[in-house]
């Protein structure tokens, strides 16, 4: 998840593409050279440790001038683990 957010900073549409599940992944990503993120906050997980094979991060992401609360599931693929969807949440 960390690593997703620090993409999104860096605008890499490569890495972000290559940690998404390859059923959900999009042909491309469209990426707003205006945003500015400014924080990452953890808020919860489940599962998601070595003896697993899915888990979620809920998470809020904070820009300039607001913040996107998220519900993320991620699920392994060949040993690594990748973004499959999100639940926006309030």
């Amino acid at each position: 998840m960390r690593s997703r957010y620090s993409a999104f900073v860096k605008r890499d549409e490569a890495y972000l593409l290559r940690t998404w599940h390859p059923r959900t992944r999009p042909p491309g990503v469209d990426l707003d050279p205006g945003m500015r993120w400014t924080g990452l906050e953890i808020l919860g997980t489940t599962d998601g440790s070595a003896f697993h094979g899915m888990g979620t991060v809920t998470f809020r992401a904070s820009f300039k001038g607001g913040s996107l609360h998220e519900r993320s599931r991620f699920e392994r693929v060949d040993g690594a683990w990748v973004y499959v969807d999100g639940e926006f949440l309030d």
